[in-house]
């Protein structure tokens, strides 16, 4: 970066890269952003760079470090420092992903994640139905789990028993 950069042009600088790595997509789902999909916690400036809080969507997550190249990557082209901070707590989950990125999934043809994960502490709800997945292609309610893992170990493959085709739902995490 320019040492001669005035205080609101690296203002300015910084405002459009933090804009940017929140639009990073996926590696894996590339029609969500990685701020749609809640992988993003927190940007922070830091003297003349971000510092980007990054939770994987699971510990052992293989696009965690494709992920933060493509962040630091934003940076590099416009010449600012990005670090990349991993916080494995608290765990990701399907709560924090935006309502904009689970219409994303829909329009692509993945279920999104439906309800809301179990809390950390108090009653457990047991549930003895079958737990009903909308198919994103036709919106029938009768769908049904062929694998508990699809082409990642976020989603489960499923077929709708209407319009017989196949669909990933992104598991509920």
């Amino acid at each position: 970066m320019a040492s001669r950069t005035s205080p609101a042009e690296l203002t300015s600088l910084l405002e459009q890269v933090e804009r940017e790595l929140r639009a990073v997509p996926d590696p894996e789902i590339p029609v969500i952003s990685l701020d749609d999909l809640g992988v993003v916690r927190a940007v922070e400036r830091v003297g003349d760079g971000l510092r980007v809080t990054m939770t994987p969507t699971y510990s052992g997550c293989p696009a965690m470090r494709a992920m933060e190249e493509a962040v630091v990557a934003v940076g590099v082209r416009h010449g600012v420092p990005v670090e990349v901070v991993t916080q494995l707590s608290p765990a990701w989950t399907t709560d924090w992903m935006s309502t904009q990125g689970r219409e994303s999934l829909r329009r692509f043809g993945i279920a999104p994640p439906t309800g809301q994960r179990a809390h950390d502490a108090g009653a457990v709800h047991l549930t003895l139905q079958k737990r009903r997945v909308t198919c994103p292609l036709c919106g029938s309610l009768e769908t049904e789990e062929i694998a508990r893992f699809g082409s990642t170990a976020c989603k489960a493959l499923r077929r709708c028993l209407a319009c017989r085709e196949p669909f990933d739902e992104f598991k509920t995490i």
